[in-house]
């Protein structure tokens, strides 16, 4: 299959292949690296943010399977990196079952490569800004009971989902469709973050108008209302070092936890 058919662009910075970068990992182009540099010397903490969010995504998928979730919906997954879901969720229940969507048809390629095989793992092709496609898609159905609890996984996700595309009814759609019991984890880079440094927000979103998604920032009000109808856990809607913070996790962020330039929240479905 050549380049052109995956809808592979070598030229165009990615933004899975970015969060790639961040992340130290290998799957990347020039094009990307140039990006993230770019990036870095507006944002330099972006690196320990990225990580932050993952150690953020594996606490709060531990979290849900030690309540009882054995299902969950990974929105937006971006390229498989260390400690995926379905591994985190394993640990605690090893029946857990895991569906990972994505548009971007080379983290396709990857994510099939690396994940089929293990075993209540399934890799389908969808686009958020859709979400009945997504949640109708049959190989989302065949893993996923929407009658039952369910994880949503909205992780470093919305914040490339423009006010366009109306993301308070993309989410009020999801949450039409998970039963009561269910849980969203969202994070969301924040426009809160730049309050003192507007030169920097505008330089990174000025680089990934380039990009495959630019990057719509959001304050802590907006990101919130993508919330509504669910329950927030404690502590709430904090950056990513302060939920359920960890040590190994919040080493980046003892004196700055804004400094992690994302907000977090688990709700529950009631």
């Amino acid at each position: 299959m050549d380049q052109k058919s995956l809808g592979f662009d070598p030229h165009t910075p990615n933004v899975a292949r970015l969060y790639d970068y961040y992340l130290g990992g290998k799957d990347h182009f020039p094009a990307d690296r140039e990006a993230a540099e770019l990036v870095l010397r507006a944002a330099p903490g972006m690196r320990a943010a990225a990580r932050a969010n993952r150690a953020f995504l594996g606490r709060a998928v531990r979290h849900l399977a030690e309540a009882g979730i054995r299902q969950f919906l990974d929105l937006g997954t971006g390229l498989p990196a260390q400690e995926s879901v379905d591994q985190v969720a394993a640990k605690v229940a090893p029946d857990s079952r895991v569906v990972y969507v994505d548009l971007d048809p080379v983290v396709l390629v990857h994510a099939r490569a690396l994940l089929c095989g293990r075993p209540g793992t399934v890799v389908a092709q969808g686009d958020l800004r859709k979400p009945r496609d997504v949640i109708g898609h049959p190989e989302v159905l065949g893993a996923i009971d929407f009658s039952r609890p369910v994880g949503v996984l909205l992780v470093a996700v919305m914040h490339f989902v423009a006010d366009a595309d109306r993301p308070r009814e993309i989410l009020a759609t999801l949450r039409e469709a998970m039963a009561p019991g269910s849980y969203l984890v969202l994070s969301h880079a924040a426009l809160d973050a730049f309050r003192a440094r507007a030169d920097a927000a505008e330089r990174v979103t000025e680089v990934y108008e380039r990009s495959n998604a630019p990057l719509t920032l959001r304050g802590r009000e907006r990101i919130l209302e993508l919330f509504d109808g669910f329950a927030l856990e404690d502590p709430g809607l904090v950056w990513l070092p302060e939920w359920h913070p960890e040590p190994a996790d919040t080493v980046d962020f003892v004196a700055a936890p804004d400094a992690s330039l994302t907000l977090c929240g688990v709700a529950r479905k009631i």
